[in-house]
């Protein structure tokens, strides 16, 4: 591996490492009633946005890019219940299908990274995918991961592997694609090949690189905030 390339791993390891710590030691709510938690109703104009951590991720990893799209005017919801995001994907799609029925969200945009992509899609090919208007997706593995298979049977991690029997077939339906933003970094250490789904709406190549560290990307900002609106404006 090259020095620059060794270089971007080290900080993008130490960036999550970071930000898991905040997320994990940090309050369990909202201290600024910002975000749309159990205890404080979502408000703002915009399209209504639900989070989607990657795994082992709460949703408190994603906060920084939640305010600013609150400071943008969209109302930023979260379910607490997926946890550290470590369930089978079809497991956490339901959870989030639930939050919307609960709260009869419509023309929702989904704001996912990682794992939660694969949710976010999964989601809007159930039932409840009527209620998602479409998803910008950060570094999210559209077909698996190849450094997954290298984890015990069983495990979160394996469950993105490129040979998982669901994440094939996630790959495999492309009817939702049309409604989906991919977003991917120049390099992503983690998830070789990441940003390419086929009919997306649109692929964002950043210049920035990292899995974790282009969260809190000027470009990766920008360009969140652009397809939210986009998205939000076309509606369901």
């Amino acid at each position: 591996m090259s020095p620059l390339r060794l270089g971007v791993r080290t900080r993008d390891y130490a960036y999550a490492l970071r930000h898991q710590a905040r997320a994990l030691l940090g309050p369990r709510t909202d201290p600024a009633g910002l975000l749309a938690l159990p205890d404080a109703p979502a408000t703002g104009h915009g399209a209504p946005v639900l989070l989607l951590p990657g795994i082992y991720e709460t949703w408190r990893f994603l906060e920084p890019l939640a305010r600013r799209l609150v400071a943008a005017g969209h109302p930023v919801h979260v379910v607490t219940t997926l946890g550290i995001n470590r369930r089978p994907l079809d497991d956490a799609a339901a959870r989030a299908a639930d939050y919307l029925a609960e709260h009869d969200l419509t023309g929702v945009v989904l704001v996912a990274h990682s794992k939660g992509g694969l949710i976010g899609k999964a989601l809007m090919l159930s039932p409840a995918g009527w209620r998602v208007a479409g998803m910008v997706a950060v570094a999210t593995p559209w077909e698996g991961s190849g450094y997954a298979r290298l984890f015990p049977p069983g495990s979160a991690v394996r469950h993105l592997s490129s040979r998982a029997r669901r994440v094939r077939a996630l790959s495999r339906e492309r009817a939702v694609n049309a409604r989906i933003v991919a977003v991917a970094p120049a390099w992503d250490p983690h998830v070789p090949g990441t940003g390419e789904l086929p009919g997306a709406l649109r692929c964002v190549r950043l210049a920035g690189s990292g899995h974790f560290r282009v969260l809190d990307d000027a470009d990766l900002l920008a360009a969140v905030r652009s397809a939210v609106a986009e998205l939000g404006h076309a509606g369901p």
